[in-house]
């Protein structure tokens, strides 16, 4: 095709692209990413390491405010060959953030859960902030070791690995759904590695519960299903399927609310008003059947020893007071946590001299801003869906 556009152009040979451009490329990058944060005071880093074909890597991302937006930039991403405890896995991280000069500008860190990352950030003196998503997803997992959503989760996936596997299920399913009018949906299978695969995978068999055991009556269905000695979905299984729908959909409304890479957004702020709402939801009460409280306690138990440390309580109140989406929705230590606000406020005014605002200008920068509004009195641009948190909220 180049040929064909120009004979006389030659493009750059793979070893070139490899050896040369590539690396000069991201050298200009590289600066252009280190001056920018040389002109921020504070960031905050999330770490994390995983492993591609048994080999092993570790991210650091910065996260900071430049010109008034939220910026995130991925720092690194190396290849580690050394065992992955935690002194190696602060010595990774220091090094990189030596590269980038950002030694004494880190206030907090986020990581897994993971023992090795607790070490490092101890050993690097960091506040840790535990990933709130997969401590979400952790709680979660604890509901597999409930013996009787164990067993009743068995009966189901082994149905939904019946109709994946055989050949005549989807045929059959499809036209279940057709009679019965409803979404034409493969069913799902659950993988606990998975976030949350469970609940959507209890959410589909709600959802094509007439389909199902329509499709498990069905002779084509029927006589292979028992040979195969599988046990037919009973109403049972549907009222324990939602109850435990109504027991994990706020949990997994909760990670939806951390978890959005769209826009960045603050979401260190959520965690309390998260919490808080969980407590709610999963405090039993004497109405609650066996197999709902069994969800509730164990859930609960997990969560409840989560983020208790005094320095890490007293970050959580101080972010949630500075975020205007969750005013009012903070409870305990308030006035402790705007004592430290202020003391910082006062702190950081003295050791910045900020330049003199021109009223005048700030005048004709906010004539823009204004939003016109219907006869209502609604503003049309506030016309949107709900998103999880305010489904949650």
């Amino acid at each position: 095709m180049i040929t064909a556009l120009n004979q006389r152009y030659r493009p750059p040979s793979r070893d070139d692209l490899s050896n040369n451009l590539i690396p000069a490329w991201y050298s200009v990058s590289k600066q252009n990413v280190i001056q920018q944060l040389a002109q921020v005071n504070k960031i905050a880093i999330t770490c994390d390491g995983w492993m591609v074909a048994q080999d092993h890597y570790l991210t650091v991302t910065a996260h900071y405010i430049y010109e008034g937006s939220i910026q995130q930039k991925v720092l690194s991403t190396e290849a580690v060959y050394e065992s992955q405890t935690g002194p190696v896995v602060a010595e990774q991280i220091h090094s990189i953030l030596e590269e980038f000069k950002l030694t004494g500008k880190v206030i907090a860190a986020t990581v897994d859960n993971a023992s090795n990352m607790d070490v490092a950030l101890k050993n690097l003196h960091f506040l840790k902030v535990g990933c709130f998503a997969h401590t979400l997803n952790l709680a979660a997992q604890k509901v597999y070791g409930i013996p009787a959503v164990t067993n009743w989760c068995a009966k189901i996936r082994s149905v939904v690995v019946w109709l994946k596997r055989s050949t005549m299920s989807k045929t059959v399913l499809r036209e279940k759904q057709r009679l019965l009018n409803l979404p034409e949906h493969n069913v799902i299978l659950d993988v606990r590695t998975r976030w949350n695969s469970l609940y959507l995978m209890v959410e589909r068999f709600v959802e094509q519960f007439p389909a199902i055991q329509a499709a498990c009556l069905d002779q084509r269905l029927r006589k292979p299903m028992e040979r195969d000695r599988l046990q037919r979905l009973t109403e049972t299984d549907f009222e324990k399927a939602e109850e435990f729908m109504k027991a994990m959909k706020v949990l997994y409304t909760s990670t939806l609310c951390v978890s959005s890479d769209k826009t960045p957004t603050p979401t260190c702020s959520q965690i309390i008003p998260i919490l808080t709402k969980l407590e709610a939801h999963y405090s039993t009460s004497d109405d609650d059947k066996p197999f709902m409280a069994a969800i509730k306690e164990k859930v609960w138990q997990d969560l409840e020893k989560r983020y208790q440390a005094q320095d890490i309580q007293n970050f959580l109140r101080e972010v949630t007071l500075m975020d205007p989406r969750f005013k009012g929705r903070l409870e305990v230590g308030v006035a402790e946590a705007w004592d430290r606000l202020e003391k910082a406020g006062i702190d950081n005014a003295m050791a910045v001299q900020l330049p003199k605002e021109d009223p005048l200008q700030s005048e004709v920068e906010g004539e823009g801003n204004e939003v016109e509004e219907d006869q209502a009195g609604r503003n049309p641009r506030r016309a949107h869906k709900m998103s999880a948190l305010e489904q949650l909220l």
